[in-house]
């Protein structure tokens, strides 16, 4: 049938009863399967086109609305309209908050659950985005889906069939554009999923591998990259961060025999290109995760990977010849990022990993960051630190093979800065003169601070000279 010269291009009240006509067509033909196919897939695309911005598409994202295109996306034979109904519910999702609670209401997550185990990378993208959204200020019954409906394992399932893809050796002349945007979404959904159900981490077990597999067979992004952590990276990192990486089976994919730390290794690649690819405030939200994905991997991990993240991360010689956190290294972006305003929480993460490389011992903490670094850490998080116990002046020093790896050039123990690299002020000392004009001027300063009446302040050469630590220069000089 051909299309109309108005097809989804009507625009205030004519659209909104384009709308309702398109939908009451849909909701009759429920009852009556009057439609034929061709027709209904013609009405569902031009009720997706409608659909995409919500003015005058109201009869869309109301509870009927919800229920007829549910009806079609989970009942039809077809998969053309079922589809097509899938995309229209995913955009009315995305689009209308409201109307998430509403899909939840109709009792058709459990029929997406099972619509989930197809093995189909279109339905997968369509349907692992619905129940996406789905989680998102709703009271969906996940766990319910999870042991009666089998969602942790369709999820398994689909990230095997990735990982395998992705792991050939010829997948460049397989590659299909919905594969990859169907991996996002469930990758997505893994994180929500077992983010709002911790009771049920167990079921996820299964597709931890795949996981691990799919970041370890990805080629890495070119160091010219603005996104590094952009799909699949990202949404594959924030996969394992509420999963169990302390049983046999995570512990045997995370460090395998043959290469215990290419994993890790694959992590702190990306985390070299994304600490200076992105710019605040994408850092906070970006490689946090990233960060802390490290710090799961290292928490669990044998001595011999242990090791082999700490000589990645810890501050090296050439990141002390300057104060830490000044050096165009891995772990200079990382201590600067360590107090960065605008991103907090990666400022968190980052000390927490720091402590942890520092085996959560305050007095090596100490040494390996410098108390500049570490103090606010360790009072935010009341550990017994002071600062007469800093080796002043003296040798540092820094974790290593045996636990310990000794510097034999003295160290600013507030810096981390090697003391003999030091910079030494070239100015030349104040004559007597210069010194009696800085006091007048920090005297007026100070006493018409005292007239503001804001704060009552001392004047420190009011006090010296009161005290006879400031004497009058003679009137021959």
């Amino acid at each position: 049938m051909a299309q109309s010269a108005s097809f989804g291009r009507l625009t205030g009240p004519a659209k909104l009863d384009a709308v309702k006509q398109l939908l009451g067509s849909l909701t009759e033909d429920l009852e009556t399967s009057s439609l034929a196919p061709q027709r209904r897939d013609s009405i569902l695309e031009e009720l997706k086109i409608y659909g995409r911005d919500p003015n005058c598409a109201d009869p869309i994202f109301t509870k009927e609305g919800i229920k007829t295109l549910v009806r079609h996306a989970f009942d039809s034979t077809s998969v053309n309209t079922s589809r097509g109904a899938l995309r229209i519910l995913c955009n009315a999702l995305l689009l209308a908050p409201e109307t998430r609670q509403r899909f939840v209401d109709t009792g058709y997550a459990a029929k997406a659950s099972e619509k989930l185990k197809e093995d189909n990378s279109d339905d997968e993208f369509l349907v692992a985005r619905l129940l996406l959204i789905s989680t998102y200020n709703t009271n969906i019954d996940l766990p319910k889906l999870i042991t009666q409906h089998g969602l942790a394992d369709s999820i398994a399932n689909h990230l095997a069939r990735h990982a395998k893809r992705l792991s050939s050796t010829n997948r460049s002349t397989t590659a299909n554009p919905m594969d990859s945007m169907a991996l996002e979404e469930t990758l997505k959904l893994t994180f929500n999923v077992s983010q709002f159900s911790p009771n049920h981490l167990a079921s996820f077990e299964p597709a931890i591998p795949h996981i691990i597999t799919i970041l370890c067979s990805l080629d890495l992004p070119s160091p010219h990259i603005k996104t590094p952590l952009g799909p699949p990276f990202g949404p594959a990192v924030n996969a394992v961060l509420n999963l169990d990486l302390s049983t046999p089976t995570a512990k045997e994919y995370l460090y395998p025999d043959s290469s215990p730390s290419s994993f890790s290794d694959r992590l702190i690649k990306l985390l070299s290109l994304s600490i200076k690819a992105y710019k605040n405030p994408d850092l906070e939200q970006i490689v946090t995760p990233l960060v802390c994905a490290l710090s799961l991997v290292y928490e669990h991990a044998p001595a011999s990977v242990k090791q082999s993240i700490k000589s990645a991360l810890l501050p090296t010689e050439k990141d002390r010849e300057d104060a830490l956190g000044k050096a165009d290294t891995l772990q200079g972006h990382l201590l600067k990022n360590w107090s960065n305003p605008e991103a907090p929480e990666l400022g968190k993460a980052i000390a927490h990993l720091y402590f942890d490389l520092s085996n959560r011992d305050p007095h090596k903490f100490v040494k390996n960051v410098g108390y500049g670094y570490a103090s606010g850490f360790l009072f935010q998080n009341n550990i017994s630190f002071t600062p007469e116990e800093l080796n002043k002046g003296g040798e540092t020093e820094v974790e290593g093979e045996d636990g310990v790896r000794e510097i034999k050039r003295p160290i600013n123990p507030i810096t981390g800065q090697f003391l003999d690299t030091e910079r030494v002020s070239e100015l030349p000392e104040m004559t007597d003169e210069e010194k009696e004009r800085e006091a007048e001027r920090l005297f007026v300063l100070f006493e018409r601070l005292k007239q503001t009446g804001i704060i009552d302040v001392q004047n420190p050469v009011e006090q010296a000279m009161r005290e006879g630590r400031f004497e009058e220069l003679p009137d021959d000089k």
